[in-house]
């Protein structure tokens, strides 16, 4: 099972992009309310999400993801549950993902050391021991992250690859018109 974690303050785009290209590509996701089963995002947009943190389960963990947002990112990172997941997946080299503001939880735990990532611009100094580019997404072993809400199609896309392959994401992409 993919987790998606949603905070009050999450960024909408970078949330829901992902859960539903990963939901045409046939990988389990569910989204996990943080501040409750109604979340509110970053542009006031309430997402009723499907299960909450007492309800997760660390059985067939696929993958963690968390979208930014302000201050979302913030609550996201101050979630004890969230935490656990992050250091499950990391333990076990299961997919962290994470997208404009989040990159930065993973590398305040010093889970970005040597890797390449991307992050929003003015977050960069955030991302401790990581090799930082401008780039859209970039995929470094288990972990992928995403530039900010004009990445989360591509984003999504990456996270397609990583669970089934190169040729599936573009055969999404081609399906989803993206260019």
């Amino acid at each position: 099972m993919v987790y998606v974690f949603l905070a009050d303050g999450f960024e909408e785009v970078e949330a829901l992009a992902p859960v539903d290209i990963l939901r045409r590509a046939g990988i389990e996701v569910l989204t996990v309310g943080v501040t409750g089963k109604n979340v509110v995002g970053a542009h006031n947009i309430t997402v009723t999400a499907d299960i909450t943190c007492n309800e997760l389960e660390t059985a067939n963990l696929q993958g963690v993801v968390l979208p930014g947002g302000m201050p979302g990112t913030l609550n996201l990172e101050k979630d004890e549950a969230v935490q656990r997941f992050i250091d499950i997946a990391s333990k076990d080299n299961i997919l962290l993902a994470a997208i404009c503001a989040a990159p930065s939880i993973l590398g305040h735990k010093g889970l970005l050391k040597n890797k390449k990532a991307t992050c929003f611009p003015g977050f960069e100094k955030e991302l401790i021991g990581a090799a930082v580019t401008n780039d859209c997404v970039v995929r470094d072993g288990n972990i992928i992250t995403g530039r900010g809400a004009g990445a989360a199609l591509e984003f999504g896309l990456q996270l397609v690859a990583y669970f089934k392959d190169a040729e599936t994401a573009e055969k999404l992409r081609k399906s989803m018109c993206c260019v």
